[in-house]
Protein backbone atom coordinates (compact mmCIF):
# COMPACT_ATOMS: atom_id res chain seq x y z
CA UNK A 1 0.00 0.00 0.00
CA UNK A 2 1.12 3.73 -0.82
CA UNK A 3 2.72 4.82 1.94
CA UNK A 4 1.09 8.13 2.10
CA UNK A 5 -2.42 6.08 1.94
CA UNK A 6 -1.39 4.26 5.09
CA UNK A 7 -0.16 7.28 6.65
CA UNK A 8 -3.66 8.94 5.89
CA UNK A 9 -5.83 6.16 7.38
CA UNK A 10 -3.24 5.60 10.36
CA UNK A 11 -4.06 9.51 11.18
CA UNK A 12 -7.83 8.96 10.60
CA UNK A 13 -8.06 6.85 12.92
CA UNK A 14 -6.65 8.25 15.91
CA UNK A 15 -8.11 11.62 15.67
CA UNK A 16 -11.33 9.28 14.94
CA UNK A 17 -10.68 7.95 17.97
CA UNK A 18 -9.66 10.87 20.22
CA UNK A 19 -13.63 12.52 19.30
CA UNK A 20 -14.76 9.59 20.39
CA UNK A 21 -12.91 9.51 23.73
CA UNK A 22 -15.02 12.98 24.59
CA UNK A 23 -18.34 10.71 25.02
CA UNK A 24 -16.60 8.79 27.51
CA UNK A 25 -14.15 10.72 29.20
CA UNK A 26 -16.74 13.19 29.58
CA UNK A 27 -18.40 10.41 31.91
CA UNK A 28 -15.33 9.49 33.68
CA UNK A 29 -14.32 12.62 34.59
CA UNK A 30 -17.21 13.21 36.82
CA UNK A 31 -15.69 10.33 38.99
CA UNK A 32 -11.72 10.76 39.02
CA UNK A 33 -9.55 14.04 38.52
CA UNK A 34 -7.81 14.79 35.31
CA UNK A 35 -4.03 14.00 36.37
CA UNK A 36 -5.04 11.05 38.12
CA UNK A 37 -6.96 9.75 34.58
CA UNK A 38 -4.07 10.88 32.79
CA UNK A 39 -2.06 8.22 35.05
CA UNK A 40 -4.16 5.39 34.89
CA UNK A 41 -4.47 5.66 31.11
CA UNK A 42 -0.29 5.62 30.48
CA UNK A 43 0.22 2.75 33.44
CA UNK A 44 -3.15 0.54 30.94
CA UNK A 45 -0.84 1.73 27.81
CA UNK A 46 2.64 1.11 28.99
CA UNK A 47 1.57 -2.22 29.84
CA UNK A 48 -0.08 -3.02 26.91
CA UNK A 49 2.80 -1.90 24.19
CA UNK A 50 5.50 -3.42 26.54
CA UNK A 51 3.71 -6.85 26.07
CA UNK A 52 3.64 -5.90 22.48
CA UNK A 53 7.45 -4.85 22.09
CA UNK A 54 8.21 -8.12 24.06
CA UNK A 55 6.34 -10.31 21.95
CA UNK A 56 7.61 -9.03 18.90
CA UNK A 57 11.07 -8.88 20.32
CA UNK A 58 11.16 -4.94 19.53
CA UNK A 59 15.02 -3.75 20.06
CA UNK A 60 15.01 -0.95 22.75
CA UNK A 61 16.35 2.46 22.08
CA UNK A 62 20.20 3.46 22.58
CA UNK A 63 20.81 5.79 25.44
CA UNK A 64 22.10 8.38 23.41
CA UNK A 65 18.38 8.31 21.83
CA UNK A 66 16.81 8.50 25.51
CA UNK A 67 17.00 12.67 25.84
CA UNK A 68 14.55 12.96 22.62
CA UNK A 69 12.39 9.82 23.47
CA UNK A 70 12.45 11.64 26.76
CA UNK A 71 11.49 15.15 25.47
CA UNK A 72 8.61 13.99 23.43
CA UNK A 73 7.44 12.46 26.12
CA UNK A 74 7.54 15.49 28.35
CA UNK A 75 6.51 17.88 25.65
CA UNK A 76 3.48 15.32 24.30
CA UNK A 77 2.04 13.24 26.51
CA UNK A 78 2.80 15.61 29.89
CA UNK A 79 3.04 18.88 28.97
CA UNK A 80 0.60 19.30 26.06
CA UNK A 81 -2.53 16.76 27.81
CA UNK A 82 -1.91 18.52 30.80
CA UNK A 83 -1.94 21.89 29.62
CA UNK A 84 -5.25 20.97 27.64
CA UNK A 85 -7.00 19.71 30.58
CA UNK A 86 -6.35 22.73 32.81
CA UNK A 87 -7.07 25.21 29.80
CA UNK A 88 -10.60 23.50 29.27
CA UNK A 89 -11.19 23.75 33.41
CA UNK A 90 -9.89 27.42 33.31
CA UNK A 91 -11.87 28.54 29.99
CA UNK A 92 -14.28 26.02 29.02
CA UNK A 93 -14.55 23.26 26.84
CA UNK A 94 -15.48 25.13 23.76
CA UNK A 95 -12.71 27.52 23.48
CA UNK A 96 -10.66 24.20 24.69
CA UNK A 97 -12.00 23.02 20.86
CA UNK A 98 -11.18 26.03 19.24
CA UNK A 99 -7.97 26.67 20.56
CA UNK A 100 -6.14 23.79 20.59
CA UNK A 101 -7.43 22.65 16.61
CA UNK A 102 -4.76 24.97 15.97
CA UNK A 103 -2.07 22.22 16.03
CA UNK A 104 -2.24 21.75 12.54
CA UNK A 105 -0.98 25.44 11.95
CA UNK A 106 1.51 24.84 13.99
CA UNK A 107 2.77 21.41 12.67
CA UNK A 108 3.40 23.14 9.43
CA UNK A 109 5.15 25.61 11.19
CA UNK A 110 7.33 23.55 12.98
CA UNK A 111 7.90 21.55 10.14
CA UNK A 112 9.14 23.85 8.25
CA UNK A 113 11.68 25.16 10.42
CA UNK A 114 12.60 21.26 11.81
CA UNK A 115 11.84 18.99 9.01
CA UNK A 116 12.75 21.42 6.00
CA UNK A 117 9.74 20.51 4.27
CA UNK A 118 8.63 22.78 1.81
CA UNK A 119 5.69 25.12 2.79
CA UNK A 120 3.30 25.26 -0.37
CA UNK A 121 0.11 27.25 -1.28
CA UNK A 122 -1.52 24.20 -1.25
CA UNK A 123 -0.85 22.87 2.16
CA UNK A 124 -1.57 26.15 3.51
CA UNK A 125 -4.72 27.17 1.84
CA UNK A 126 -5.63 23.53 2.88
CA UNK A 127 -4.70 24.20 6.50
CA UNK A 128 -6.56 27.49 6.93
CA UNK A 129 -9.57 26.22 4.94
CA UNK A 130 -9.45 23.45 7.53
CA UNK A 131 -9.21 25.43 10.44
CA UNK A 132 -12.29 27.65 9.06
CA UNK A 133 -14.05 24.04 9.38
CA UNK A 134 -13.56 23.99 12.77
CA UNK A 135 -14.67 27.11 13.46
CA UNK A 136 -17.79 26.67 11.81
CA UNK A 137 -18.33 22.81 13.46
CA UNK A 138 -17.88 24.16 17.24
CA UNK A 139 -19.81 27.75 16.80
CA UNK A 140 -19.28 30.99 18.64
CA UNK A 141 -22.77 30.36 20.15
CA UNK A 142 -22.46 32.69 23.59
CA UNK A 143 -19.79 30.46 24.91
CA UNK A 144 -18.05 33.83 25.72
CA UNK A 145 -13.86 34.44 25.90
CA UNK A 146 -13.22 32.73 29.17
CA UNK A 147 -10.36 33.04 31.67
CA UNK A 148 -7.21 34.59 29.89
CA UNK A 149 -4.91 31.81 31.90
CA UNK A 150 -7.36 28.83 30.53
CA UNK A 151 -6.73 30.27 26.85
CA UNK A 152 -2.99 30.49 27.19
CA UNK A 153 -2.93 27.19 28.73
CA UNK A 154 -4.81 26.03 25.95
CA UNK A 155 -2.50 27.39 23.39
CA UNK A 156 0.63 26.26 25.00
CA UNK A 157 -1.18 22.57 25.07
CA UNK A 158 -1.83 23.32 21.06
CA UNK A 159 1.73 24.26 20.22
CA UNK A 160 3.46 21.65 22.41
CA UNK A 161 1.24 18.99 20.27
CA UNK A 162 2.60 20.40 17.43
CA UNK A 163 6.49 19.64 18.33
CA UNK A 164 5.15 16.21 19.63
CA UNK A 165 3.80 15.80 16.14
CA UNK A 166 7.27 16.84 14.63
CA UNK A 167 9.77 15.28 17.28
CA UNK A 168 7.55 11.64 16.46
CA UNK A 169 8.55 11.69 13.16
CA UNK A 170 12.35 12.52 14.29
CA UNK A 171 12.21 9.58 16.09
CA UNK A 172 10.67 7.50 13.72
CA UNK A 173 13.63 7.72 11.42
CA UNK A 174 15.72 5.75 13.98
CA UNK A 175 12.97 3.35 15.50
CA UNK A 176 9.85 1.80 14.65
CA UNK A 177 6.70 3.94 16.17
CA UNK A 178 6.30 1.13 18.44
CA UNK A 179 9.61 1.88 20.17
CA UNK A 180 8.64 5.62 19.92
CA UNK A 181 5.39 5.54 21.69
CA UNK A 182 6.14 2.98 24.05
CA UNK A 183 9.13 5.08 25.39
CA UNK A 184 7.50 8.71 25.15
CA UNK A 185 4.36 7.23 27.19
CA UNK A 186 7.16 5.56 29.81
CA UNK A 187 8.73 9.25 30.32
CA UNK A 188 5.27 10.88 30.31
CA UNK A 189 4.26 8.51 33.32
CA UNK A 190 7.36 9.75 35.47
CA UNK A 191 6.51 12.91 35.07
CA UNK A 192 2.71 13.05 35.53
CA UNK A 193 3.26 10.52 38.87
CA UNK A 194 4.08 13.22 41.31
CA UNK A 195 1.45 15.26 40.02
CA UNK A 196 -1.60 12.70 40.17
CA UNK A 197 -0.12 11.91 43.68
CA UNK A 198 -1.01 15.75 44.52
CA UNK A 199 -3.72 15.56 42.94
CA UNK A 200 -5.02 12.53 45.02
CA UNK A 201 -3.76 14.09 48.33
CA UNK A 202 -5.88 17.18 47.74
CA UNK A 203 -8.57 16.07 45.96
CA UNK A 204 -9.55 12.35 45.93
CA UNK A 205 -11.82 10.09 44.33
CA UNK A 206 -15.04 9.37 45.84
CA UNK A 207 -17.68 6.17 45.41
CA UNK A 208 -18.69 6.00 41.61
CA UNK A 209 -20.33 2.94 39.77
CA UNK A 210 -16.76 0.53 39.36
CA UNK A 211 -17.86 -1.42 36.05
CA UNK A 212 -18.76 1.60 33.85
CA UNK A 213 -16.28 3.99 34.95
CA UNK A 214 -13.68 0.87 34.98
CA UNK A 215 -14.20 0.15 31.33
CA UNK A 216 -14.23 3.99 30.67
CA UNK A 217 -10.70 4.09 32.21
CA UNK A 218 -9.65 0.71 30.29
CA UNK A 219 -10.82 2.10 26.83
CA UNK A 220 -9.12 5.26 27.24
CA UNK A 221 -5.96 3.57 28.40
CA UNK A 222 -5.93 0.97 25.44
CA UNK A 223 -8.06 2.48 22.66
CA UNK A 224 -7.62 6.44 23.11
CA UNK A 225 -3.58 5.73 24.37
CA UNK A 226 -1.84 2.89 23.64
CA UNK A 227 -3.81 2.28 20.12
CA UNK A 228 -4.22 5.86 19.05
CA UNK A 229 -0.79 7.18 19.93
CA UNK A 230 0.74 4.39 17.97
CA UNK A 231 -1.34 5.44 15.13
CA UNK A 232 -0.56 9.14 15.03
CA UNK A 233 2.81 8.39 15.34
CA UNK A 234 3.03 5.96 13.08
CA UNK A 235 0.65 8.54 10.96
CA UNK A 236 3.16 11.28 10.85
CA UNK A 237 6.14 8.94 10.12
CA UNK A 238 4.91 7.56 7.06
CA UNK A 239 3.60 11.32 5.42
CA UNK A 240 4.62 14.32 4.84
CA UNK A 241 4.17 15.99 8.66
CA UNK A 242 2.37 19.32 7.41
CA UNK A 243 0.12 17.19 5.32
CA UNK A 244 -0.58 14.82 7.91
CA UNK A 245 -1.42 17.47 10.14
CA UNK A 246 -4.72 18.49 8.40
CA UNK A 247 -6.11 14.71 9.55
CA UNK A 248 -5.85 16.44 13.54
CA UNK A 249 -9.46 18.23 12.04
CA UNK A 250 -11.52 14.54 12.16
CA UNK A 251 -11.62 15.09 16.17
CA UNK A 252 -14.01 17.51 16.53
CA UNK A 253 -16.12 16.00 13.53
CA UNK A 254 -15.86 12.73 15.04
CA UNK A 255 -16.83 13.71 18.32
CA UNK A 256 -19.23 16.39 17.61
CA UNK A 257 -21.07 13.06 15.33
CA UNK A 258 -20.80 11.17 18.88
CA UNK A 259 -22.73 13.48 21.14
CA UNK A 260 -25.19 13.84 19.00
CA UNK A 261 -25.40 9.91 18.43
CA UNK A 262 -24.57 8.92 22.13
CA UNK A 263 -25.59 11.61 24.13
CA UNK A 264 -28.22 13.21 22.20
CA UNK A 265 -26.22 16.62 21.62
CA UNK A 266 -27.94 18.74 18.67
CA UNK A 267 -26.48 18.99 15.44
CA UNK A 268 -27.10 22.06 13.95
CA UNK A 269 -26.28 23.28 9.78
CA UNK A 270 -22.68 24.58 10.94
CA UNK A 271 -21.74 20.59 11.61
CA UNK A 272 -22.35 19.89 8.29
CA UNK A 273 -21.18 23.31 6.59
CA UNK A 274 -17.84 22.90 8.36
CA UNK A 275 -17.44 19.09 8.20
CA UNK A 276 -17.55 20.11 4.21
CA UNK A 277 -14.94 22.53 4.59
CA UNK A 278 -12.47 20.14 6.52
CA UNK A 279 -12.93 17.41 3.46
CA UNK A 280 -12.48 19.68 1.08
CA UNK A 281 -9.12 20.74 2.55
CA UNK A 282 -8.31 17.14 2.57
CA UNK A 283 -9.40 16.73 -0.91
CA UNK A 284 -7.42 19.54 -1.84
CA UNK A 285 -4.29 17.93 -0.88
CA UNK A 286 -4.82 14.78 -2.51
CA UNK A 287 -6.12 16.33 -5.93
CA UNK A 288 -3.72 15.62 -8.79
CA UNK A 289 -0.13 17.51 -8.03
CA UNK A 290 -0.86 17.82 -4.39
CA UNK A 291 -0.18 14.93 -2.40
CA UNK A 292 2.98 15.40 -0.93
CA UNK A 293 6.35 13.56 -2.27
CA UNK A 294 7.69 11.11 -0.04
CA UNK A 295 10.63 11.60 2.12
CA UNK A 296 11.22 8.22 3.32
CA UNK A 297 12.68 5.48 1.64
CA UNK A 298 10.25 2.40 3.49
CA UNK A 299 7.55 2.27 6.18
CA UNK A 300 8.53 0.31 9.06
CA UNK A 301 6.66 -2.55 11.07
CA UNK A 302 5.41 -2.45 14.09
Amino acid sequence: MNKNILGAICLSLAAAIWGGMYVVSKYVLTFIPPFTLIWLRYVIALIILALIMAVNRTPLPRRRDLGLLAWIGFIGYFVSIGAQFVGTKLSNAHMGAIITSASPAFIVIFATWLLKEKLTARKAGAVLLATAGVVVVIGFGGAGSGRLSGNLALILAAVTWALLSVYAKLAGERYSSLTVTTCAIFFALLFNTPVAARELITAGIGHFPALPVWSGVLYMGVVSTALAFFLWNKGMYLMDAGTGSLFFFFQPLVGSFLGWLWLKEPLNWNFFAGGALILLAVALIYLPGGQAEENNSGAQTM
